[in-house]
């Protein structure tokens, strides 16, 4: 393969830069909408370059899939891994803001529903929501292992509830794209301890 890029930029950096341009399309119109012109029209590119680097919109988007499914991944298996002050959650919450900072429409990759029912690109991103999804429920089991919640139905419904609840919180971060991840970790940080403080 070859490491040739355009007008001087070396291949793995245009690829990176045609990634970044589809993920912001995607954050925008999702895959249903998801166009190759509009992407290499973004990333300053020509549309055949764009099918020369990943063949089909599937490709492009399966890419975007795998980049982003490994930087949320990575990011949360530190967090879930780590020590410190910090509860999991906390921690968690936090890997995955500044994991998002640079491509915050990563989350909408992995989460828009817009893509078929079937194929390799409905296959990728199952596998990928699975994969941060036994990831969660790892990391849910974990924190609560000294409550008495043994039913495996309560910890996935449990799972369920976690996953929403970081989901509405990076929804309302991308309609709010002036909060940096430093303020969404210190929010999320409030709203945790207020629930933890609400009367029972």
């Amino acid at each position: 393969m070859s490491t040739a890029g355009t007008k001087g930029v070396p291949r793995p950096e245009r690829e990176q830069q045609i990634l970044d341009a589809a993920v912001a399309e995607l954050g925008r119109v999702g895959y249903a909408g998801l166009s190759l012109a509009d992407v290499a029209q973004r990333a300053g590119v020509s549309k055949p370059l764009v099918y020369t680097y990943f063949q089909s919109k599937d490709g492009l988007y399966i890419t975007c899939v795998d980049r982003a499914a490994t930087v949320l991944f990575d990011a949360i298996e530190s967090a879930i891994a780590g020590a410190g002050g910090l509860s999991k959650a906390e921690r968690t919450l936090d890997a995955i803001f500044v994991a998002l900072a640079p491509r915050p429409h990563d989350w909408t990759v992995l989460f828009d529903r817009s893509h078929p029912d079937d194929g390799p690109a409905a296959d990728a991103v199952r596998a990928a929501r699975r994969r941060i999804a036994a990831q969660a429920a790892r990391g849910v089991a974990d924190a609560i292992g000294a409550v008495e919640l043994t039913d495996p139905t309560d910890l996935s419904a449990l799972t369920d509830v976690w996953m929403g609840a970081v989901t509405s919180l990076v929804l309302w971060w991308l309609r709010h794209p002036d909060e940096t991840a430093t303020q969404m970790t210190a929010r999320s940080h409030r709203l945790i301890a207020a629930l933890l403080a609400a009367p029972r």
